[in-house]
């Protein structure tokens, strides 16, 4: 809904405005641009900062800017050490950027709801997402990746026969191959599901909890005044959006480290043998 009148007209077309990605092909070829530009920003701001730190490290007594990459380089991989049961140089440096990543990605859901739509419409962008976490295509991309990587440890780390026989006989031994299979199958495809439905449902809903907060705020807005600025709504979405930001910032670095977390508990499963 623009506070000048050429956006959606109804609060039905203003939630869906909102929850419209930029799409590009069709069908099982379509592409998210506004989920690809977002997520790729964000990944190449993460890759920047932790860059720039790295050429720059004091040998001293940390400062600014390194103290806190420090600090969280420290924490990912003391919850590495503690998880994670085999040998990878790629774990660690695989979950430091899984957490940033969805934080950065996740953060976005702090942006007002209306402002970068709206400066999006005024070059002729007709929806943004900004969100890519509320997006399904990302959130399942990177548990696919995931997964791809449980294989192939499993298979590098184990060897193919007894991963295979690891496959068929556990939990209930070779008489019941097929069930142990059954079972395994459920296991493994329910990793991936889970991982990327809890990220996606869990910033989806934070992102339709602004969304209303937004519609609440422009509709006071409208009450009282006849032709109220863009900036006027913009200051009324911040202050009723404050104590649910807040709150959300909670929800965004939970949902961050959970993925992080399972894959570091999946990856250290791939690693280990019956």
């Amino acid at each position: 809904m623009s506070a000048q009148g050429h956006g959606p007209a109804t609060v039905t077309d203003y939630i869906v405005h909102h929850l419209t990605n930029l799409k590009v092909g069709e069908g099982f070829w379509t592409l998210h641009l506004d989920t690809l530009f977002f997520s790729i920003v964000l990944g190449g701001l993460f890759a920047w900062v932790f860059y720039s730190v790295a050429k720059r490290v004091d040998s001293g007594v940390p400062r600014g800017l390194q103290s806190f990459v420090e600090l969280l380089v420290d924490f990912v991989d003391t919850q590495v050490r503690e998880t994670f049961h085999g040998k990878s140089e790629l774990i660690a440096p695989l979950a430091l950027t899984i957490f940033c990543w969805v934080f950065l990605m996740n953060f976005m859901d702090l942006m007002p709801v209306d402002l970068l739509p709206e400066l999006a419409m005024g070059i002729g962008v007709p929806y943004l997402k900004v969100v890519p976490s509320t997006d399904p295509n990302a959130t399942f991309a990177m548990s696919l990746t995931v997964f791809a990587l449980i294989f192939y440890y499993s298979f590098k780390i184990k060897g193919t026969g007894p991963f295979l026989k690891e496959v068929f006989t556990v939990p209930f031994g070779p008489m019941l191959a097929p069930v142990n299979l059954i079972f395994r199958l459920i296991e493994e495809i329910a990793k991936p599901i889970s991982l990327a439905l809890r990220l996606f449902g869990n910033l989806y809903a934070g992102e339709l909890i602004f969304i209303l907060i937004a519609l609440f705020s422009l509709g006071q807005a409208m009450d009282t005044l006849l032709d109220p600025a863009p900036f006027t709504i913009f200051v009324a979405q911040v202050i009723l959006g404050l104590m649910w930001a807040i709150f959300h910032i909670l929800i965004i670095t939970l949902q961050a480290f959970i993925f992080m977390m399972l894959t570091i508990v999946y990856l250290s499963m791939a690693h280990e043998a019956h």
